[in-house]
């Protein structure tokens, strides 16, 4: 049950940005990363790990210092788009630079 309501929660927040996308974008891009699914994380983290604040920190920590590969997908797709380049190879080109960035994050955190 804890499994189908996380999916539920999940798909109502990527359903409710894509239809407000469609009148607002740039609002859709902010409900699309905003701490929300961070927070849903640290919910569903915190009632399975009862609370572990060793697990939560360093939840947090990959967190903070995950935000700068994200911020890299977003800027490359931005420079890809302002090029006028397809979808496809927006997605490439940003998952790309967050899978090395996300790399260099993870042997950091090390």
């Amino acid at each position: 049950m804890q499994i189908l309501i996380k999916i539920v929660v999940s798909l109502a927040i990527i359903l409710a940005a894509t239809a407000i996308g469609k009148k607002l974008p740039a609002t859709a891009g902010l409900i699309g990363v905003m701490p929300l699914t961070g927070a849903l994380v640290l919910v569903w983290m915190y009632l399975e790990n009862k609370g572990d604040p060793k697990i939560m920190q360093e939840f947090t920590k990959g967190a903070i210092w995950g935000m700068l590969p994200t911020t890299l997908f977003f800027l490359a797709a931005f420079v890809c788009f302002k090029k006028h380049i397809p979808l496809p190879f927006v997605l490439v080109s940003g998952f790309g630079v967050w899978m090395c960035a996300a790399l260099v994050h993870q042997w950091i955190l090390k």
